[in-house]
């Protein structure tokens, strides 16, 4: 069984992280890096956040997560520890995630809503995956992509 982690840069939306967290937690992930600004499920007094929980619906106090400021650090850090780390982006590099073979020990990066995940995060990333869109829009909303490649992955 595959061991994977996601790391989760720059999230605004908290319904968008809640909903990440409940299908991580669905997909067995083994840990989620919440970096740079996306928010925790609790605040900074200690208290549960409400719009994380509603999306989270209670995965948000089962799965393992941990807050890392410096996102590029934290990718440097899994890689020191063996851990294969694999973009999920539209990039001139990237593969289609049904062609992607998952190592034994993996982190799905995910980046932000609009930007996506920087290029000098690509380039910390050992591969680059995408899912191949047939319709006009040029992106998924994270939460669902995240979902889309996370149960591919584990297959």
């Amino acid at each position: 069984m595959t061991d994977i982690r996601l790391v989760l840069h720059n999230i605004r939306s908290a319904y968008n992280v809640g909903a990440i967290l409940r299908t991580a937690e669905c997909a067995g992930v083994s840990m989620v890096y919440l970096t740079g600004y996306t928010p925790d499920p609790i605040d900074r007094f200690g208290r549960s956040r409400k719009d994380i929980a509603k999306a989270a619906l209670g995965a948000e106090s089962v799965v393992r997560w941990t807050h890392v400021d410096d996102t590029a650090r934290c990718i440097l850090e899994l890689k020191r520890e063996g851990v294969r780390t694999v973009a999920l982006e539209q990039h001139p590099r990237s593969l289609s995630h049904h062609s992607y073979a998952p190592p034994e020990r993996m982190a799905l990066v995910v980046g932000e809503e609009v930007r996506g995940i920087p290029e000098e995060l690509i380039g910390l990333c050992d591969d680059v995956i995408e899912i191949p869109l047939l319709g006009t829009k040029e992106s998924l909303n994270v939460s669902v992509a995240t979902g889309i490649a996370l149960f591919r992955l584990i297959e």
